[in-house]
């Protein structure tokens, strides 16, 4: 009914189990719609023998059969739907929350903590209106016409004609009010994710919030993202009413263009009795599920939006299975790869090549896409066109796995979980690594030496307790762990750091570059001298920059 697709492939590829449960859910259509034929007919014939005066005690009992027997398959239907929903919203909550008890930081540096609640919690709770209602009704939306039009062809094949031509008018209506009403849809839940998102980190901020006297100002925001959450959701529900009612009114004028005509050929003898009923009966049933489905859309619509989301956010686990082993070490090619997303383009048209051991700084403001490029290396994002080629082995058909246990990345913003000091710095590496050996060579043992308990002081979420510089030294020691890794990535891991910690992490990085290819986003002249080539970004498109560095040039 819109431009969102009614069925999302991923699905299948994310929980298998719901393709068995979508091919009975198929062959309860086929028998429903095979059921319809059956049960007009069989009623056709009665009514047509009552009008005689006579009681068509077979065909009475094979009605009311049929009427049971479209009940039963309405009830399996709902079953099966019901719980497709809840393997799904299971599957889907299961690798959401899985995502973080695997304390998986590369996919968490994208996520915000807020919008993940939303969405594994109201968001995929919309699922129920997709699977129980809107799946359903397209099934049989696709079964019953076809019937339906079968059956008409060879009882009346210019009523056939006439519904055959009028059918297709309500997706063709329902698309154009469905396309209003997915773009509602979606303002409405970037609103609610918004609210949401905005609403835990004011909760996780409070005590800094009443400290600086800002906590019941922030009372007033969210009033405010509430209320514009509510105007979109009422401006959603009239597109809905509004859609549901051009709905009606075509499936009503396409059922009237039929009965008329059979009316005034009945009355002039053209067509008899039990044709006619058989054909008024058919009718209704042929546009009902199309009509059914358009109502259910705009309910499931929050729950498709959520679907989009949780797919989209999750780590594309299936695209790095059984690929191609990356050959050690070589030249990274980039050849005219441009990276799009829905409103904006991140990269456009880049064509470089990183030869081995060199160190490549990336420089330009903030948003230009510089960090795009590194999770274009790390195998996160896909190129929208072009190709990203290690040593000759493209990363689109590249073991992800394999080739990232070859990285050592460092995020702008490293993300430390509720545990020991020990347990973020082990992070991906086996039990037995020589911690010390690490946290000597990041800077971090001073660090260690000052904490109460050691490796074994527990930390708070997202590292609460430590500085910037002390978290940053963590990430470093990560990096560090990965010994035989020959790609070093940083994401500005010196930004937002005091002159002592920034010196300490400077030489920690030098350090872990050593004999390694390096890229690296930075800005302060400490990174930038190290660097063999400086590569600007700006607005999506990598220009290389003669040396020395322009002052100011990294943003």
């Amino acid at each position: 009914m819109s431009r969102r697709r009614p069925f999302d492939p991923r699905l299948m590829r994310r929980v298998p189990a719901t393709r068995r449960r979508f091919a009975v859910l198929g062959l309860t259509g086929t028998a429903t719609a095979v059921v319809v034929v059956l049960q007009a007919t069989a009623l056709a014939s009665v009514l047509t023998a009552a009008a005689g005066g006579r009681l068509d005690r077979t065909g009475l009992g094979l009605f009311v059969a049929l009427v049971a027997a479209r009940a039963g398959l309405a009830w399996a239907q709902g079953a099966v739907t019901a719980w497709s929903a809840a393997a799904v919203k299971e599957a889907l909550r299961v690798e959401l929350l899985g995502s973080v008890t695997r304390r998986d930081p590369a996919w968490l540096a994208g996520q915000r903590g807020g919008s993940l609640a939303t969405l594994a919690g109201r968001g995929l709770d919309g699922l129920d209106a997709y699977f129980t209602g809107y799946l359903p009704q397209l099934v049989l939306g696709v079964t019953i016409p076809i019937a339906v039009l079968s059956r008409l062809v060879f009882a009346d094949w210019t009523s056939a004609v006439i519904v055959a031509v009028t059918i297709p008018l309500i997706p063709i209506f329902g698309a154009l009010v469905g396309w209003q009403a997915q773009a509602a849809t979606e303002r409405q839940w970037r609103r609610l994710s918004r609210l949401g998102g905005h609403f835990l980190d004011m909760l996780s901020g409070l005590p800094t919030l009443r400290s600086f006297g800002r906590a019941r100002a922030q009372v007033d925001v969210v009033r405010r993202m509430a209320d514009a959450h509510r105007a979109a959701t009422m401006k959603t529900l009239r597109i809905a009413f509004l859609s549901a009612l051009v709905l009606e009114l075509v499936a009503t004028i396409s059922v009237a263009l039929v009965a008329v005509p059979v009316g005034l050929r009945l009355l002039s003898g053209g067509i008899t009795l039990q044709v006619a009923l058989l054909v008024l009966l058919l009718t209704p049933e042929a546009y009902l599920p199309l009509r059914a489905a358009g109502t259910k859309f705009h309910a499931s619509l929050e729950g498709l939006t959520a679907l989009d989301e949780a797919l989209s956010a999750l780590p594309d686990t299936a695209a790095a299975a059984g690929g191609t082993a990356v050959p050690r070490p070589g030249p990274i090619v980039l050849s005219g790869v441009t990276v799009a997303y829905d409103r904006t383009t991140a990269l456009r048209d880049v064509s470089l090549t990183i030869q081995p051991g060199e160190r490549v700084a990336i420089v330009g403001p903030s948003g230009a896409g510089k960090s795009t490029l590194l999770a274009l290396l790390l195998g996160f994002v896909a190129p929208t066109a072009g190709q990203v080629r290690v040593s000759g082995v493209d990363l689109a058909t590249a073991d992800l796995a394999a080739w990232r246990r070859e990285v050592a990345w460092v995020p702008q913003r490293a993300h430390l979980f509720a545990g020991t000091v020990a347990d973020n710095v082990r992070l991906g590496a086996p039990a037995d690594t020589d911690l010390d050996k690490a946290a000597s060579a990041a800077a971090l043992d001073e660090v260690i030496e000052a904490l109460p308990e050691g490796w074994e002081t527990m930390l708070g979420e997202r590292g609460y307790g430590l500085s910037s510089g002390q978290r940053q030294r963590i990430a470093l020691a990560r990096a560090f762990l990965r010994e035989h890794a020959t790609l070093v990535l940083l994401d500005e891991p010196t930004a937002r750091l005091d002159a002592a910690s920034e010196g300490a992490v400077v030489e920690a990085t030098l350090r872990l570059l050593a004999g390694r290819t390096g890229v690296f986003v930075a800005h302060r002249p400490a990174l930038l001298a190290v660097a063999d080539r400086v590569l600007r970004v700006d607005d999506g498109v990598v220009t290389e920059l003669a040396r020395p560095v322009p002052t100011g040039v990294g943003g």
